[in-house]
């Protein structure tokens, strides 16, 4: 963190029409303590770990860089990373260390006493933003200024194929607010307001910039309901809903002689969440399980759903025989059943959706080649499939393949 900062103040001391002035047309800090470069026509771009020439700093102890203050609600366990979980253990792996709690998980890993002391953590941390866009559009990677308030983690593995907009979770010690909808691995603990706006300059979103944060800014979380947190994502985009900010100053003079007074108790809480993570660690190694998926085509988990059938690499399942009069839908990719859209004597027209798988992150839509009736399902909701696997049967309208 003390490096990030360094790099800050450099680049702020030697930006465009400081150094270079003739090819340097931006430096940017990078989340870990790197400056990268954006030459013009006569330059090129590189990426540097330390600033080029230190002496252009003062000593360490007097550098200072802007920041903001942003108080953010967060909805704590909201109802749309709630549903995140339950589509993960459905779909890809039911009996992860994370699953169904990822807040009980946080707690077990880093040796607290109680889901309300991660609680306490998360609304009392300073979180600092070290980066922006990690998942897109502005999305902050930001870690506690308190060491104290650094919970650690490990990320979902495999990933999820879905996160809500502006999920709040911790991976790693780094707290992220995802910018969209999409995949993701870190664990849940809330959600808050959208980080980019898409359509317009209103309210906190200025400057000609559609992302809300900076570098540096202070994340403070307040606690609001699921519902009250609804109302403020309707009205936010359009300025109706105005964040508190406060302008501010971070000092490393006054930093490092506040670690250095709680050296003792922020060693103590290291120590601790260190054993805690060994000791959940030991756990997985003695039930048998792991933080990764059991071997497989593609990261496919043998089992999925307490029972369903799994794909395991090398154990082929035998396929039944389509009729004569009909046609097999297979499976375009290995991966799981997410949703049924058909049943058995429905009928379909071609290009109709009958079933979503989930693999790779994504969500895949599995289309009816040809008009018809469903003969068959050969799949439900959860079921580990493989590649080329049969997974409706249709017979085509005239009952001719």
């Amino acid at each position: 963190m003390l490096v990030c900062i360094a790099v800050k103040a450099f680049s702020v001391r030697c930006g465009p029409g400081k150094l270079h002035r003739s090819s340097v047309t931006m430096l940017a800090p990078a989340v870990v303590s790197g400056l990268l470069w954006a030459a013009g026509p006569t330059g090129a771009m590189a990426q540097d770990s330390t600033a080029k020439d230190p002496a252009a700093l003062p000593p360490i102890d007097d550098i200072e860089v802007a920041s903001r203050i942003v108080h953010l609600p967060l909805s704590w366990d909201d109802p749309a990373t709630q549903l995140a979980i339950s589509r993960y253990m459905q779909s890809v792996r039911a009996d992860a260390p994370w699953c169904p709690s990822n807040i009980e998980f946080i707690r077990r890993m880093n040796g607290l006493d109680s889901i309300e002391d991660v609680r306490r953590i998360v609304y009392q941390a300073s979180y600092l933003v070290m980066g922006l866009g990690d998942v897109y559009l502005g999305a902050p990677v930001a870690t506690p200024l308190d060491p104290r308030h650094r919970l650690v983690t490990t990320k979902y593995n495999p990933a999820r194929t879905w996160t809500p907009e502006n999920a709040v979770g911790i991976g790693g010690a780094y707290l992220c607010v995802y910018g969209m909808e999409g995949p993701g691995g870190y664990q849940f603990v809330g959600r808050t307001l959208q980080m980019w706006n898409r359509y317009r300059q209103s309210g906190d979103f200025r400057d000609g910039k559609r992302w809300l944060l900076r570098f540096f800014d202070q994340l403070r979380f307040y606690p609001v309901s699921a519902s009250e947190l609804e109302r403020l994502r309707s009205d936010f985009p359009y300025g109706k809903a105005p964040l508190r900010i406060e302008p501010t100053v971070l000092r490393l003079r006054d930093y490092r002689r506040f670690l250095a007074q709680h050296a003792p108790s922020i060693q103590a809480f290291k120590a601790r969440q260190q054993s805690a993570f060994e000791a959940e660690r030991e756990r997985w190694r003695l039930a048998g399980s792991a933080d990764t998926a059991p071997p497989g085509d593609e990261g496919v988990t043998a089992g999925i759903n307490g029972g369903a059938r799994g794909a395991m690499r090398g154990a082929a399942l035998p396929e039944r025989a389509v009729p004569p009069d009909c046609i097999a839908v297979s499976s375009p990719v290995t991966g799981s059943v997410w949703q049924l859209k058909t049943r058995a004597g429905a009928q379909a027209a071609a290009g109709d959706a009958l079933l979503v798988l989930e693999a790779m992150k994504m969500e895949i839509l599995v289309l009816a080649e040809q008009a018809g009736t469903i003969v068959e399902l050969r799949c439900e909701r959860g079921q580990a499939v493989a590649a080329g696997e049969t997974l409706v049967v249709l017979r085509p309208q005239g009952g001719k393949p």
